[in-house]
């Protein structure tokens, strides 16, 4: 198994029980995943990124939650929209997207 340079994990609200309920869950986390995957596997990133839905960061009031390792990037209120430019501008590109990033 080749190691990731990147890792992506998005809240979708999961329980440890695998429901999955709460704030980024009813904010389309799961769409947001979603995207990720579907952008990933369109530019044949498989190998360099992997992305994981996650529980609760804690803060949803900013859901839905998108982070970045290594780079310890925290994405706030990202929706299905959003995913194109970060993957062109920050996976692809190295820049962080700033009107998103907290």
């Amino acid at each position: 198994m080749q190691k990731p340079s990147r890792h992506i994990f998005i809240c979708t609200s999961s329980r440890h029980t695998g429901q999955q309920k709460g704030f980024c869950h009813s904010k389309a986390g799961v769409e947001v995943l979603q995207k990720f995957m579907e952008e990933i596997e369109m530019r044949e990133l498989g190998g360099e990124v992997f992305v994981n839905n996650t529980g609760c960061f804690g803060i949803c009031e900013k859901g839905p939650i998108v982070v970045v390792y290594p780079d310890n990037v925290w994405y706030k209120s990202v929706t299905s929209d959003d995913v194109t430019e970060i993957i062109e501008s920050h996976i692809e590109g190295g820049k962080v997207v700033d009107r998103l990033a907290f």
